[in-house]
């Protein structure tokens, strides 16, 4: 079956035959759904997966596209983070997350970075809703609106660099390292810059960032793990995102080692 694939690679890059690219488009497919249903599993249930799939297709015919089969890299990899874009960034189009959540979001992330700037520790939820200026339960409130959108998820895109190219978060989790030796080189140090700040983590979100982006299980699942709700679960995913959005955005300082 490899190779029967490679083949048709290599006959549909001298050729560009429509039908060709049709037959690839049918034989990777199922990534897809597979990213579709990822990406669709942290969406509001309105969200139709199948709007989702349409949306990846998008990003997989334009992978096969641009594709090079004689590059190291497995095209599965390659297209991955493609369709994970084309989906978000027709979500995005649709702008259908209230500005009222995004500009919470946003000023979470900022009261986060700003108190671990001075405290050089990860604050408290207490500390977080003060600085913010609403009380523990609007917090706790306010998470779980975000966590039901897709600013609240490491597929969010991400500029390592000024004026670089965007990833996703995920993706440097992920082995994504591409043909372009400069872009393989700023994937490495953005990896190393997550996994530092994830080791910086509270322990319990740690944790459910570990058993979600690593293990794969579903928020679901890691309730099982924790013994607590689902929800509770999802609260503590968001705000374990945007203390990693507040530290990889250059806001938050490194905490001193340890001596």
């Amino acid at each position: 079956m490899a190779g029967d694939t490679h083949a048709l690679w290599q006959e549909y890059r001298q050729s560009r035959d429509p039908a060709l690219r049709d037959r690839l488009i049918l034989t990777y497919a199922p990534l897809v759904k597979f990213v579709a249903g990822r990406l669709g599993a942290s969406l509001p249930s309105h969200v139709d997966e199948q709007d989702l799939v349409s949306y990846g297709l998008l990003g997989l015919i334009s992978a096969i596209e641009r594709f090079d089969p004689d590059r190291e890299i497995k095209f599965e990899t390659y297209a991955i983070s493609r369709v994970k874009g084309a989906i978000i960034d027709e979500l995005r189009s649709l702008d259908w997350v209230p500005r009222s959540v995004r500009t919470r979001a946003r000023e979470i992330e900022r009261a986060i970075a700003e108190l671990e700037r001075q405290l050089m520790r990860a604050p408290t939820d207490e500390e977080i809703a003060a600085k913010v200026g609403i009380s523990g339960d609007e917090l706790e409130a306010s998470l779980s609106e975000i966590s039901r959108s897709s600013i609240a998820a490491l597929d969010e895109l991400w500029s390592p660099s000024a004026g670089g190219d965007q990833i996703a978060l995920i993706d440097t989790i992920e082995d994504t390292n591409g043909p372009d030796p400069e872009s393989s080189l700023e994937q490495t140090e953005m990896k190393e810059a997550l996994g530092e700040a994830i080791a910086r983590l509270p322990e319990r979100e740690k944790l459910v960032v570990t058993l979600y982006y690593y293990e794969e299980l579903t928020l679901r699942e890691i309730g099982e793990v924790l013994g607590v709700t689902e929800s509770r679960v999802s609260q503590l995913h968001t705000k374990a995102v945007l203390r990693l959005k507040a530290r990889l955005s250059g806001a938050s300082v490194r905490e001193p080692a340890e001596t």
